[in-house]
């Protein structure tokens, strides 16, 4: 269970138990949100991507992330579940604690800032109030300019609920009395869809698509971090998918690269129009690997030319 914060309290009366309730529940804010001292504001982007499990936002997003990282701005990467169920072999907390680990190598192979895992289990995330208040906490104290998350048409309830969740703390992050002890921000920042191949009620409309052809090896290194999942098959996995030998690692790690290859490789002649029409003809024929992604309306609405100066495109 989620340590998390009640913002519905009312505050002590005597003036020494205010101070005393707001030191105690900034801790606990600290707790939930990961933070341990006030974010810079160095000019720099400022961004969160929350997925529902421990690979989400590293699948997904992690090219992008990579070279924004790389530009000095700041990333983030939250999973609003622990991943203990996420095994066809090994459950609970030994699962807990190895997906957390590697994420935390996949932050590494990345290069960004900061990565968290929740303690929701996997499998049984719900769009509660306590779990809204603290996805607004973790927004919040991020300062973030971008958010990223899944949309709500998704085959997998954990996802659903995650984008109702973040989808839900957009505008309220600026709600001051609202989580008063994380400040609001001052500004609702851009909110953007994860890409997905589901076509109903509507199917992803690619707003915002980045070649990642210069970090694909950064990205390939960081899926083979998470071995629960890319190595060993995650919850459709069978004993004869982990290697016995070194030889054996060497030949499933080359397999996972080459399908993940495809599957990046895909995306780009997917949306090859649209990196043609932000990369040039020229450039955007060549683009062999990419990510998509598209605008939620309900976090701040740039203009198309202000959005896409927001990602690492070419101007």
């Amino acid at each position: 269970m989620v340590l998390v914060l009640s913002c519905s309290a009312a505050a002590p009366d005597d003036p020494e138990d205010t101070a005393r309730s707001h030191s105690a529940t900034t801790s606990l804010a600290k707790a939930v949100t990961g933070n341990t001292e006030q974010q810079p504001d160095d000019g720099k982007l400022r961004i969160i991507a929350i997925g529902a499990h421990p690979d989400d936002c590293e699948f997904k997003v992690g090219g992008v992330a990579a070279i924004w990282s790389a530009q000095g701005h700041h990333v983030k990467f939250v999973s609003l579940t622990n991943g203990n169920v996420g095994h066809w072999q090994t459950v609970g907390g030994p699962l807990a604690l190895r997906r957390r680990k590697e994420v935390a190598a996949a932050a590494k192979a990345l290069g960004i800032e900061a990565s968290q895992v929740l303690d929701n289990r996997d499998g049984e995330l719900m769009p509660t109030l306590e779990n809204r208040k603290t996805v607004i906490r973790l927004i919040r104290d991020w300062k973030a300019d971008i958010v990223f998350t899944h949309r709500t048409n998704d085959y997998h309830p954990d996802h659903r609920y995650t984008g109702v969740l973040v989808q839900d703390s957009a505008y309220m992050v600026t709600v001051p009395f609202l989580c008063p002890y994380v400040p609001h921000l001052r500004q609702n920042p851009v909110f953007m869809y994860f890409s997905d191949r589901f076509q109903s009620p509507n199917p992803l409309r690619p707003d915002i698509v980045v070649a990642i052809d210069d970090v694909i090896e950064q990205k390939l290194d960081a899926c083979l971090c998470m071995e629960s999942q890319f190595i060993e098959g995650g919850v459709a996995g069978n004993e004869k998918m982990i290697p016995k030998n070194d030889a054996e690692m060497a030949e499933r790690r080359r397999q996972v690269r080459e399908h993940f290859s495809r599957r990046f490789e895909a995306i780009a002649d997917k949306y090859r129009d649209k990196l043609i029409e932000f990369y040039g003809e020229e450039k955007g024929k060549k683009v062999r690997f990419a990510e998509v992604f598209e605008l939620c309306e309900y976090g701040r609405q740039p203009s198309p030319d202000r959005l896409r100066k927001l990602f690492p495109l070419p101007d």
